[in-house]
């Protein structure tokens, strides 16, 4: 793997490279005819093949295109948990970061050097994936390739910047307000690692509703805050 510029070492920052790395699993591109590889059979592979310890970085890397899905399923499944106040204010910002890269239009994901660093042992990575594996076999019963209807970078754009609004909303510090928001990611999240456009409609319905409900609570609390003062 290569870092984006010669100056990122010396900027404290690591990239995951645009270009897959020689010996990556192989991602799913706007153009590909056939059957992608799943989410759990990339993630035992992952798994199988490790030597030692497994970066976030491997596992980005491995995921190619579709490590923009999965961290977004990952990230939002913290805010599904009720959660103290104030909290959604750190455990929403992984979900901005990820939505306004794919505003940005990047082919894979980037993280900071200390979280792209981070490691698994492989012995710990098995049993994760063990432990998820029904889980994750059971939503690609009825989750799979179908209708994708993200086909160019300009409606992958459009698209991020709903999702990155989304995101905006998990951030704010409404009581229970989260949770709607977060499923939602969550359903695009999956929808994507898959290319189920079924999913991915789904997860956008949910989410408009979040919006509506969230314009409606600020609203309210708008007139309330007018009234009292």
């Amino acid at each position: 793997m290569t870092d984006e510029s010669d100056g990122a070492a010396g900027s404290g920052k690591t990239f995951v490279n645009d270009i897959p790395a020689a010996g990556s699993v192989p991602g799913i591109s706007a153009d590909h005819d056939q059957h992608p590889e799943s989410l759990s059979d990339l993630l035992k592979k992952l798994a199988d093949e490790a030597r030692g310890r497994v970066t976030l970085r491997d596992i980005a890397e491995a995921l190619d295109e579709r490590s923009f899905g999965a961290f977004l399923l990952v990230f939002s499944i913290p805010n599904l948990i009720p959660l103290p106040p104030g909290a959604t204010l750190i455990l929403g910002l992984p979900l901005v970061f990820i939505a306004w890269q794919i505003v940005a239009g990047r082919n894979k994901i980037w993280l900071p050097e200390r979280l792209a660093n981070y490691a698994l042992e492989k012995r710990t990575l098995v049993k994760i994936v063990r432990r998820a594996d029904p889980w994750l076999k059971w939503m690609e019963a009825w989750v799979r390739p179908r209708n994708w209807p993200l086909s160019n970078p300009f409606v992958e754009r459009l698209f991020g910047i709903y999702t990155l609004v989304l995101a905006l909303v998990v951030v704010v510090p409404i009581p229970f307000g989260n949770w709607l928001p977060a499923f939602a990611i969550a359903m695009i999240g999956l929808a994507q690692t898959e290319r189920d456009g079924n999913c991915l409609a789904i997860g956008s319905i949910v989410g408009m509703i979040a919006i509506l409900i969230f314009g409606l609570i600020a609203l309210l609390t708008t007139a309330l805050f007018t009234s009292v003062v």
